[in-house]
């Protein structure tokens, strides 16, 4: 999935930038509202990680532009934490609003409850055939058996399994799964197609040449 954090503490903005990547998503940041909310329009992200204290444009200010045009997931992040606080993110359109100082875990499953909202499955569990993605912790069973996937080959996976049936482009899919700085996901679709089919079996992908790929529905 494709996330996008605005948050001004680059040390914070950083921790939580390579905790998002590790469970394999594609991360870009900004540390000011004014670049954030560029980015929110320009961009389709699966969920945006908004902080209040913003230089520039605060984080209430690019929460309203935000929902005048994009219906994007947003967990607001702030050391705000007045209920009075809470129930203005909550009614200018946030999804959901966790206070500063968080405890990490916290922050990544508020992220995953958030992904699961907007797709059409939201269990815990996506199944596709005997394969099971267990979304909680990020994890692939085959057969009741573990299987062990990278973390960008589960994100991979698990994208086309929430849109199995569909068809997605290699552009899609490079715009879904690659930051703002990495090109090179053009390059490895074709590795990691080879590699899920290698561990969730030969049928798992199917390639539609000069159109993408899909998990038949």
């Amino acid at each position: 999935m494709k996330i996008l954090v605005i948050e001004d503490l680059p040390e914070l903005c950083e921790v939580i930038v390579e905790a998002l990547q590790e469970e394999g998503h594609a991360v870009d940041s900004s540390l000011d509202g004014e670049e954030g909310l560029y980015k929110a329009r320009e961009w389709d992200y699966d969920l945006i990680i908004l902080d209040i204290m913003l230089p520039q444009l605060d984080g209430w200010q690019v929460l309203e532009e935000l929902r005048k045009e994009k219906v994007t997931p947003i967990l607001m992040l702030t050391a705000l934490s007045q209920t009075t606080d809470k129930v203005r993110g909550l009614n200018g359109g946030a999804d959901d609003y966790l206070a500063k100082p968080f405890d990490l875990n916290e922050l990544l499953a508020r992220s995953r409850a958030l992904l699961r909202r907007t797709s059409p499955e939201r269990s815990p569990d996506l199944s596709v055939g005997k394969v099971i993605f267990h979304t909680a912790d990020r994890s692939v069973s085959l057969d009741g058996r573990p299987i062990d996937l990278t973390a960008r080959e589960y994100a991979f996976a698990e994208l086309l399994a929430r849109h199995r049936g569909e068809v997605l482009s290699r552009d899609y899919l490079h715009e879904h799964l690659s930051d703002e700085n990495d090109d090179t996901l053009s390059n490895v679709l074709d590795v990691f197609v080879y590699k899920l089919r290698s561990k969730l079996g030969k049928d798992f992908i199917t390639t539609r040449r000069g159109q993408g790929y899909l998990i038949e529905s």
